[in-house]
């Protein structure tokens, strides 16, 4: 009698039979001699052999052709270490065996499912993500249940998408701000069935195929695959009798006239949202945002510089010479602006405050305004006579410039 229990104990440790790919019978390792430690080992032992092995049968250190013998080494050892960090099921298996720790898994044997040491897995890959991990292996995709799934949608609510509307303005209206009045076109949410998307008065139905869940797993290798649910694209739930007026989506095309105000001081690449402006949520979820993306038309004068403008004003030979006054236009209208005697081409003049207000703050920029001696090309006799009595009085050298660039020649041929 005692050798049929001692019998009954081995045959419990080395757990019940499998078969691999082959057909063949084949029978689990013993978890310490997987990870190559006693019985008697620490937690902290038993983690460093694990981290040793893993390392091991990482993707980046193995041949490709031992790729997938390292797929199953590496959940071999993981199972291994699931087990024996967990003290309850470690004294289980020290019991049982493998037949008194499969129950505890939640398909009756180890699955991605059921392994929690994600951490200690970060720790030994220096932090990594541990998805980069299943990428190396070949998996794409979602992958586990568990700690890593945060499950369907479920028919929940969801915010609706943001909008953005692409809007041309003038320099002036740029300036300072203007109220405009624009037509979109976005979905609202079905007056017919509340946005439900079923029929009013019939009811939504738990899918079958992913049992409300929204998503459904299938197994890649030792991975479990996660992945969104095809026949109900997510939702969890099937509508039997679709709304007749959206068709089952929840949501209507239609379109919406809206109002607002664009501030003084916007420039191109502005953009003014408008909260709750954007399309219908799904499901009673909360409307999105409209953006409106702001473009300043070029203007024929003014050309901006931040919150300054500048334009150029022409001015004659005699009132650049003698001094006196040149009109120049403004953001507000034409204006005269006192010219010194002496003014030279490319002279920049400020007018203070006739700027571009400050966009969300307070005061506003210069008007810079440069001067464009204008060279007469159409003279009378007249004109030229009196021009050329000029030019024998005055000589060569009785402008600043000239006399700058005549010093200038007489240093360079010295």
């Amino acid at each position: 009698m005692p050798n049929a229990i001692c019998d009954k104990r081995k045959a419990a440790t080395k757990g019940p039979p499998l078969f691999n790919r082959k057909g063949f019978m084949a029978t689990k390792r013993d978890y310490y001699e997987v990870l190559g430690i006693s019985k008697s080992a620490t937690p902290e032992e038993i983690k460093k052999a694990y981290r040793n092995l893993a390392l091991k049968y990482h993707p980046d250190r193995v041949a490709a052709d031992q790729k997938k013998a390292a797929e199953e080494k590496f959940k071999e050892v993981s199972e291994a270490y699931e087990v024996l960090m967990d003290p309850q099921k470690k004294a289980t298996y020290d019991q049982y065996g493998h037949e008194g720790v499969d129950n505890s898994f939640k398909q009756g044997g180890f699955t991605w499912q059921d392994f929690h040491h994600f951490d200690d897995v970060k720790d030994i890959f220096g932090g990594f993500d541990l998805s980069d991990l299943f990428q190396s292996f070949g998996m794409g995709g979602d992958v586990f249940g568990g700690s890593y799934e945060t499950g369907g949608r479920r028919g929940g609510q969801r915010r609706g998408s943001d909008l953005e509307y692409q809007l041309e303005i003038t320099f002036e209206e740029a300036a300072f701000g203007t109220e405009k009045s624009i037509t979109i076109p976005r979905h609202e949410t079905c007056d017919e069935c509340g946005g439900t998307g079923a029929k009013p008065g019939s009811k939504t139905e738990r899918c079958p195929v992913c049992g409300g869940r929204g998503k459904v797993s299938s197994s890649s290798g030792f991975f479990n695959v996660i992945r969104t649910c095809d026949n109900c694209g997510g939702e969890g739930m099937i509508i039997k009798t679709p709304c007749s007026v959206c068709g089952g989506r929840g949501r209507v095309k239609t379109k919406r006239n809206i109002d607002f105000k664009i501030p003084a001081g916007v420039d191109s690449g502005s953009k003014l949202r408008i909260h709750g402006e954007g399309e219908a949520g799904e499901k009673g979820g909360r409307r999105g945002d409209l953006y409106i993306a702001i473009y300043v038309r070029p203007h024929e004068i003014f050309e901006r510089q931040g919150s300054d403008i500048m334009c150029e004003v022409p001015v004659n030979f005699a009132t650049a010479a003698l001094g006196g006054e040149a009109e120049v236009p403004t953001l507000e209208g034409k204006i005269m602006m006192k010219v010194p005697s002496g003014t030279q081409s490319d002279r920049i003049f400020r007018l203070r405050g006739k700027g571009i207000p400050e966009l969300h703050g307070r005061g506003r920029g210069d008007q810079l305004v440069k001067v464009k001696i204008d060279v007469p090309t159409d003279l009378n006799a007249e004109q030229k006579r009196l021009l050329k009595e000029y030019a024998r009085i005055s000589g060569d050298s009785s402008s600043p410039l000239a006399r700058s660039f005549l010093e200038k020649m007489k240093r360079m041929f010295r």
